[in-house]
Order: structure tokens, then sequence, then C-alpha cells
């Protein structure tokens, strides 16, 4: 007997559809869920009367400097080794070399092609600076060829911050 192509892909939704349902009526007897009349986490109840200024303030990864670690910056850091290089006189690859950033000019490091926004901002890199370009770099220099998201975590950037403040002959002061 010759079936054409139509009826075999009939056939073969059709046979596909009872394996589904009939998983589905197998597993209902087989599992039987009961209603949890215990919860299975509790919540703290929120303090205060629920305004505005009840509410948890960020923690900015500037007041953590103190506190922050070189050895956890340099193992964070490893995300942007593929596109920075942090060696003394080290070369450029396809963002700039790091080597002594604070107080550096902005947009202006030996032979790297900046963004145009970046290459006009002026000014020189500040702790305050980079804290707000690693957070999100897409949001302080608009049109900027860097593809990282950013770091979201404050302990991390403060981390970030000391180590690359250690690459340096003279780093420089902790605001």
């Amino acid at each position: 007997m010759h079936f054409s192509f139509w009826e075999k892909l009939g056939f073969s939704l059709l046979v596909s559809a009872w394996v589904v349902w009939g998983s589905i009526i197998i597993g209902d007897m087989v599992v039987q869920a009961d209603e949890t009349q215990v919860a299975a986490m509790r919540l703290a109840a929120p303090v205060g009367d629920g305004k505005k200024e009840d509410a948890v303030v960020p923690v900015d990864a500037l007041t953590l400097l103190q506190t922050a670690s070189i050895k956890n910056g340099a193992k964070i850091f490893k995300k942007c080794q593929s596109c920075h290089t942090v060696g003394k006189g080290g070369a450029n690859k396809v963002g700039p070399n790091l080597w002594d950033l604070f107080n550096r000019p902005r947009g202006a490091h030996n032979s790297f092609k900046y963004s145009n926004t970046l290459a006009g901002m002026g000014g020189q890199w500040s702790f305050e600076d980079l804290n707000k370009f690693l957070l999100n770099p897409r949001n302080v220099v608009k049109g900027t060829k860097m593809s990282f998201a950013g770091l979201k975590k404050p302990n991390d950037r403060a981390d970030v911050l000391v180590y690359l403040r250690s690459l340096s002959d003279a780093p420089k002061a902790l605001p």
C-alpha cells in the first residue's frame, strides 16, 4: 500500500498529538500535587511606612574604594583583557592601553583612534568619571565604540577602580 506525502504528514501529526496528550494524562495520574499548607520561604515585612525615604539607598562604588580588593579587581578585569592591555608602554588593542589611566586626558592616548564623542569630551579621567563609565559606558559616552555592557555591582566597580589605580608608577590618591 502506498501513502502520499500528505497522508504520512497528517498521520505523524496525529500520532504526535496522541503521544503528548497521553503523556499529560499519565503524568497527572503519576504525580498528584497537593497544595502546600506552609509557606516554603517567609519574607520579612518591609520596615517603615513605605514612603520614599524608607527605600534602601544604593551603595556607590566610590564609598567602597577604601575596602576594595586589587586582587579581585584583577580577576574581574579579565573580562576587559580581550580589548585592553595594562602593561607600561603596552600596545593598544581594540581599546586603548590602560596603564596610568587616572588623570589622563579623556580620548587622547597615543595612536589610539577614539570615537568622535569620546575624543571631544575633554577633561581627565577621575574616579567619579570611571565609576560612571564602568557602570554603563554607552550612557556616559553616546556613540562609543566600546561594546561592553558595564559592571552593575558597586563592589566589582570599586575593585576594578583600585586595580586600575595600581597600574601606575605613582598611583593617584583615593578620593
